[in-house]
């Protein structure tokens, strides 16, 4: 949802993201020109961010807009993973402890300065359960406590337990200036940041206008707005019809969209330039809520077995995509590895059929299965951002449940509008969205814990297994545990607790300007280029 990095689908934790959303940054240019100073970059968002509040929402387009307006402590290089200055100048994690030096003379949009303690209070915010940030457990470990000493600039971050990945979460974390943590409304529909851009429109449901600060330096890596070529004014608009966006790119009415359809054969034909994503794009999950009839495990099993995960992962990508290998897919990839393949449960209706058999799911004389009178009937919702193959694949699904007697209605929303009816307890049964994160640790709010709405757990999963695997996988520093951590991937899939099925490679095309994705677009990699 960047859950999220998320952007691409979902989370881009990813929601870094932590997101629903997904990340990367090769690229390909599709004609050269030279930078010009000023001008208005123009991004289509397939979604409408909603509350713009950064540390309040896990949806890939909040993730995507909070970029330009705020920064994190620390940066990732997208290429090979190693951390990079941002907020902060310097840094080390050893043991529970993690130092943060900020840099100098960082400023918020109102000119007002950042201090340590500023930073330590956006921790403490976030790390205090009642306030319900989807960010805890996800880019800060459960439990942290933070401390800022002004004098020295030096923020101290302490942990409850072994966090292996701690860095890579705070490079996802926006920080929030002390006007907008005093009135946290005023962040739903304008900004409080140390980012490079200020909000300075907003007009919900159409489009966002953001204005350049000047004397920017603390970009990631030492990124400023010093740069040539950056651009004057960033306008967001929401385009949910990829095949409008795409028609709005070749016609300049946009610089840039992320394009995952059939529409990406004419864009590519067309030259334009294009940063290349790899993100997991096709994840089934089930509503593991009592009283949901997916509660029941040979329900779950059965709906999985119906399926011919192959086939429906060519049809989401338009023959683009692959298989999935991992559930943390975002590059720099922590843990690279395959906890997939081996894991998925194969298709066959047969064994599916029988299981509906044992949970008591009867099929009648006219093909449908009943319980007690009550119809086997499941609500089936999935995101609009995968173009017509996501439609086609949503009815494929359909047609392969309804051969084993299931009756399932699909619905297409919106990511906000599915965030919100997932992780606000709405009506549904079975959902694809997907999660885009780069280190396995991230995804564990998502996986157990807390049932939303009282935590990111939205499909309240509950597996002994997973939850002392991952115990186990904590305690070991960094890529040492990896093996670890895919195995209890793995033991999920088994029970198709959780059901990847397709990767793709999600483009980004632009077209007057480039820019870089190592995980959402980085407004300070933007480039306007010549007519």
């Amino acid at each position: 949802m960047k859950l999220t990095s998320v952007g691409i689908n979902g989370l881009c934790l990813a929601l870094a993201a932590a997101a629903l959303a997904g990340c990367g940054g090769a690229s390909h240019r599709g004609g050269k020109g030279e930078v010009v100073e000023g001008g208005t970059f123009t991004l289509g968002l397939s979604s409408d961010p909603g509350g713009l509040d950064p540390q309040m929402g896990a949806g890939t387009s909040l993730f995507t807009v909070t970029q330009f307006a705020y920064d994190p402590l620390v940066s990732v290089d997208g290429r090979t993973g190693a951390i990079q200055s941002a907020l902060a100048k310097s840094w080390q994690a050893k043991g529970k402890s993690v130092t943060l030096t900020l840099a100098d003379g960082i400023t918020c949009s109102d000119g007002t300065r950042l201090t340590a303690s500023d930073v330590a209070d956006n921790l403490n915010f976030v790390a205090d359960p009642k306030n319900k940030s989807p960010f805890l457990g996800t880019f800060l470990p459960a439990g942290a406590t933070a401390k800022g000493d002004d004098a020295t600039r030096v923020v101290t971050l302490t942990l409850a337990g072994p966090a292996p990945f701690v860095l890579n979460g705070l490079a996802s974390l926006p920080i929030v200036c002390p006007k907008g943590m005093a009135g946290r409304s005023s962040l739903k529909t304008a900004t409080a940041g140390t980012g490079p851009y200020k909000l300075i429109e907003a007009a919900p449901g159409d489009h966002y206008t953001y204005a350049i600060r000047d004397g920017y330096t603390w970009g990631p890596n030492g990124a400023t707005t010093a740069t040539k070529g950056l651009p004057k004014t960033v306008v967001v608009k929401v385009v949910e019809n990829e095949t409008t966006a795409a028609n709005l790119l070749l016609s300049s009415g946009l610089n840039a969209a992320q394009i995952a359809g059939p529409d990406v054969d004419r864009l590519e034909k067309a030259g334009l330039y294009a940063t290349k994503t790899p993100a997991l794009v096709g994840e089934q999950w089930y509503n593991h809520h009592a009283g949901r009839v997916t509660d029941d495990p040979k329900v779950r099993m059965a709906l999985t077995r119906a399926l011919d995960l192959g086939q429906l992962q060519k049809v989401l990508t338009s023959g683009r995509g692959a298989a999935a290998t991992t559930l943390a897919t975002n590059a720099p990839t922590a843990c690279p590895g395959d906890s997939v393949s081996h894991a998925l449960p194969a298709r066959d209706p047969q064994a599916a059929g029988a299981l509906l058999d044992q949970a008591g799911w009867v099929k009648g004389s006219d093909g449908r299965r009943t319980k007690g009178g009550k119809p086997l009937a499941l609500t089936f919702l999935y995101q609009n951002n995968n173009g017509s193959g996501g439609d086609a694949a949503a009815e494929l699904a359909v047609k392969q449940w309804k051969a084993i007697g299931v009756a399932a209605t699909g619905h297409s929303q919106s990511e906000t509008t599915l965030t919100g009816t997932i992780f606000g307890g709405g009506n549904w049964d079975v959902v694809w969205v997907s999660l885009n994160v780069n280190t396995p640790d991230q995804l564990v709010p998502f996986l157990s814990g807390p049932a939303a709405p009282h935590g990111n757990n939205f499909a309240a999963i509950s597996d002994p297994d997973y939850d002392k695997a991952v115990k186990s996988a904590t305690a070991i520093q960094g890529v040492a545990g990896c093996r670890a951590w895919l195995a209890a991937e793995s033991g999920l899939i088994t029970k198709a607790d959780i059901v990847p099925f397709a990767g793709n490679v999600v483009h980004t095309f632009g077209k007057g300007a480039e820019f870089q994705t190592p995980g959402q677009l980085v407004p300070t990699s933007i480039r306007m280029l010549a007519k």
